[in-house]
């Protein structure tokens, strides 16, 4: 009974967390530039969801990862061996559609105007969120990478940023500033991946100073904006439970000119 105890997936992760000698790290990066871990985020974020049956999401396929607009965001052992999670900023920049226009423009074609608007002043989208089931419950590979996202926003030129949630995953995106888009969908809801399940539509309206983000949150957002290669203590959100997270936030290559996109006259009709 004790060996099957120490089996399950809390048990592991609180174990991982509490040891003394085990850090992780958080990094960022420009997609084309390691090709190697986004086939690991891959591999990582399908198998996630396929453990939870769906087998169809936007974010979920492997064309991103040869997309100059978009920034990984991974979760780590500090070693590099083992990933536990991570998540994607996708930056507009007006040739690839954003994962949130992709999935829920066919049922609402306002979210093709409300993006190409918010482009202009740099716009982008935090998406493919998930972490492994050594993680779940903590906050690791939710939070943690959210902020990471929200963090790099700045040296992309991103004002605004979007995100289609899941039910489990709203309250992260509220803490660092997000607000239902009421404007699309169902007062900002849509069924998808599948008819079963509820997906919000949210957005962060000020990815520059955070002034609607969680104070606790902010006041870290804004430290790590500072300090985008530090370590610290974190705490996750939900357990007792600290761990030492080295942070390497500095994407390489980054312009904050680079996606701003002017917005496209439309053609007279008829």
């Amino acid at each position: 009974m004790r060996y099957l105890y120490k089996q399950h997936p809390l048990f592991a992760a609180m174990s991982l967390l509490a040891d003394d000698k085990t850090d992780i790290r958080i990094r960022a990066f420009r997609a084309t530039n390691d090709p190697e871990t986004c086939k690991r985020f891959i591999e990582g974020h399908r198998k996630v969801l396929e453990n939870h049956g769906i087998f169809k999401v936007t974010s979920s396929n492997d064309v991103w990862a040869d997309n100059p607009a978009v920034f990984v965001i991974v979760v780590e052992s500090e070693d590099g061996e083992r990933m536990y999670g991570g998540a994607r900023v996708h930056a507009a920049n007006g040739i690839v559609p954003l994962p949130i226009e992709e999935a829920t423009g066919y049922m609402d074609p306002k979210i093709y105007d409300v993006v190409a608007h918010h482009a202009q002043n740099g716009t982008g989208e935090l998406c493919g969120l998930w972490n492994s089931k050594e993680v779940a419950g903590l906050g690791v590979g939710s939070l943690f990478p959210s902020r990471a996202a929200v963090v790099i926003a700045e040296q992309l030129g991103l004002d605004t940023m979007f995100s289609l949630c899941s039910p489990a995953t709203v309250r992260f995106n509220q803490w660092i500033g997000s607000h239902v888009l009421k404007s699309v969908g169902n007062e900002g809801t849509f069924y998808y991946p599948k008819l079963d399940l509820l997906a919000t539509a949210v957005f962060l309206k000020d990815a520059v100073t955070l002034q609607d983000a969680h104070p606790r949150e902010r006041e870290k957002m804004l430290y790590l904006r500072q300090h985008l290669q530090s370590t610290a203590v974190e705490k996750s959100p939900f357990k007792n439970i600290e761990v030492n997270v080295h942070y390497n936030l500095v994407v390489e290559g980054a312009d904050k000119t680079e996606f701003k996109i002017p917005l496209k006259a439309k053609a007279n009709a008829g």
